[in-house]
């Protein structure tokens, strides 16, 4: 099963949207897609891999979002335990930025 959502979310990651105005989200994911084939920012399975190794569980929802730094992955991650947690990673550099309950 959580290979089956990596593999999902892996195959929709140049789709997520950038929350912001609708006008702007077709930039941002055209800033996304470019930074993604320049290397500036990691794929999405690596992002995957790195949240899942510091929270175990179950991916259920991955959000690119930009920030002033650049861009930040949101991942959400359903826990053995029943917990929902938010994995916030600096899609630059792949660093942990936050973990949070949902």
């Amino acid at each position: 099963m959580k290979h089956l959502l990596l593999l999902a979310a892996a195959a929709t990651a140049l789709a997520i949207a950038v929350p912001s105005d609708a006008k702007d989200d077709k930039a941002d994911q055209r800033a996304a897609s470019a930074a993604l084939a320049r290397g500036e920012i990691l794929p999405i399975a690596r992002v995957l891999t790195i949240a899942t190794e510091r929270v175990p569980g179950d991916v259920l929802k991955v959000k690119l979002e930009r920030e002033t730094f650049g861009f930040k992955y949101e991942v959400k991650i359903l826990t053995g335990g029943g917990r929902v947690r938010e994995v916030e990673v600096d899609a630059r550099t792949g660093r942990i930025l936050k973990i949070e309950d949902d």
